[in-house]
């Protein structure tokens, strides 16, 4: 089993407990992914959470439309320019996601032991008895025995809003099951999840290419969070879809949430440039005490191949508190201790009552790990899966690391025109921040000039150590590599 590894020097680190952290220019080299709604979308709020930390902004699709998105990323834009401080876009496709349709938005009572039957008539309406679902083919996906999962946990936090189904039996076009658990089920839509099932649905939907090709290409976002990603196909797909659009420069992060993304993990990592471990539905789709063994291996992985690794469902309690549980916390630092370059927030930031603070709080955690990770370590095992002869590149990389460990170097600068030198020294896990000088280069056409180079310093934004700085001529700015931004005014 790999991760989890940290410096333990008796008895400095457990007096070391009691010592105030020291404040430090770079407060954590771990990035913070933010979803933005109805509680962190105004101007005000969104420069506290860049303040707090906040590297990446997340827009999901699965919910509302373009105006709103829209609204709020406008906002970001004026809060990144009174902040100076920017932030990557990532855009949250909805993928094959099944939905159960409540038309009147009243509370459905299901009790424990009842029978309840699902059915693809959406003209139906939702009640304890019958629930419309929005994929005709359930009653042929599904077996006697199948779990299914229901409920607006993956956004609130809260079991008691989601309710678990056993199937019983298929009738025709409908499923009918037990209800293995009292819940409310509160809102116009639910989330549904079939344990193990393949659903016979694109992970690129039309829904999905329609929100690119208008709000991401005119937004120009930096990466693509590409949800339910099972097959290597599906981000090749993605990525020829993107060239189209023009979008060349765009990153694709895949959003492994099921057994069957498990399943092909390697193939999809080495199409993709980042994974997204979605512990959400993988919660559900594994046994809980399965899932700590998959996040341990896929981050691993990512590290030794030096692509980016984001960690969801860490601090579900901040939704409704403004401290996370003991566990929560401990969970943070294992993640990072694991190696994982990113920490994204769902509902704690999209619908919580303390989006700042749950940015703050989750840094501190991040910095408080990243000071006990086990780099040494970390960098013995990259070195030996490169292998050797090494290829020039990673030679110079690893080289400039093991420097800056003899010589106990506070930051390590790179000149870089395409990003690509500075990730490569990122992979190697230095503990000190990454500075990308990036150098624009000239684009001319008949018509007008301009200079490229500001997407490559926000395209950092995801590894763990990287920040950059963009230099044209006689001005340098520095921005934290974890602010990919898609703002075209920055």
């Amino acid at each position: 089993m790999q991760g989890g590894q940290m410096l333990l020097e008796e008895p400095l680190r457990l007096s070391s407990v009691l010592t105030p952290s020291k404040p430090t220019f770079f407060p954590s080299l771990t990035k913070i992914v933010g979803t933005l709604g109805p509680k962190s979308r105004s101007v005000e709020v969104l420069e506290e959470c860049l303040k707090a930390g906040m590297s990446v902004a997340r827009f999901d699709f699965s919910w509302l439309n373009d105006e709103y998105h829209q609204e709020t990323l406008n906002n970001l834009s004026s809060a990144v320019k009174n902040v100076k401080k920017l932030c990557a876009v990532m855009l949250d496709t909805v993928g094959p996601e099944l939905q159960v349709c409540n038309r009147t938005g009243n509370p459905i009572e299901l009790k424990a032991d009842d029978h309840l039957t699902l059915t693809p008539d959406l003209s139906k309406e939702a009640s304890a008895e019958v629930l419309p679902v929005n994929y005709a083919e359930l009653a042929e996906a599904v077996k006697k025995g199948d779990t299914i999962f229901i409920g607006q946990y993956l956004f609130t936090g809260s079991e008691s809003t989601s309710v678990w189904l056993e199937v019983l039996e298929t009738n025709g076009p409908e499923v009918i099951c037990l209800v293995k658990n009292s819940a409310t089920l509160a809102g116009f839509i639910f989330t549904m999840h079939v344990s193990q099932v393949h659903i016979n649905l694109p992970t690129l939907t039309d829904i999905d290419k329609q929100v690119i090709s208008t709000w991401g290409s005119r937004n120009n976002v930096d990466f693509i969070s590409l949800s339910y990603t099972r097959h290597p196909e599906d981000v090749r797909e993605l990525r020829a879809f993107l060239d189209k659009q023009n979008l060349h420069e765009t990153q694709i992060f895949a959003k492994v949430e099921n057994v069957e993304g498990l399943k092909h993990f390697d193939e999809i990592l080495q199409e993709a440039d980042g994974i997204i471990l979605s512990r959400g539905n993988l919660g559900i789709d594994l046994p809980p005490e399965k899932v700590f063994l998959f996040q341990k291996s896929a981050v691993h992985r990512c590290n030794l191949v030096g692509k980016s690794a984001i960690i969801t469902r860490v601090v579900d309690s901040m939704t409704d508190n403004l401290r996370p549980t003991r566990a929560e916390a401990t969970d943070v630092a294992n993640a990072v201790l694991d190696g994982t370059d990113g920490i994204l927030l769902g509902a704690e930031t999209l619908r919580g009552l303390y989006p700042v603070e749950t940015i703050k709080t989750v840094g501190r955690i991040c910095a408080e790990a990243e000071s006990v990770y086990n780099q040494p370590l970390q960098f013995k095992k990259t070195s030996k899966y490169v292998g050797e002869p090494m290829s020039h590149a990673e030679s110079v990389a690893s080289s400039a690391v093991r420097a800056a460990i003899k010589v106990k170097a506070a930051v390590i600068v790179v000149f870089t025109s395409s990003g690509r030198a500075a990730r490569l020294i990122a992979k190697y896990r230095p503990m000190v921040p990454v500075l990308a000088v990036v150098i624009p280069r000239l684009k001319t056409d008949s018509l007008n000039w301009s200079f490229s180079g500001t997407s490559q310093c926000r395209l950092g934004n995801v590894l763990q150590q990287e920040e950059s700085i963009l230099f044209w001529p006689f001005l340098m700015w520095l921005v934290r590599v974890h602010s990919v931004d898609s703002l075209g005014s920055h």
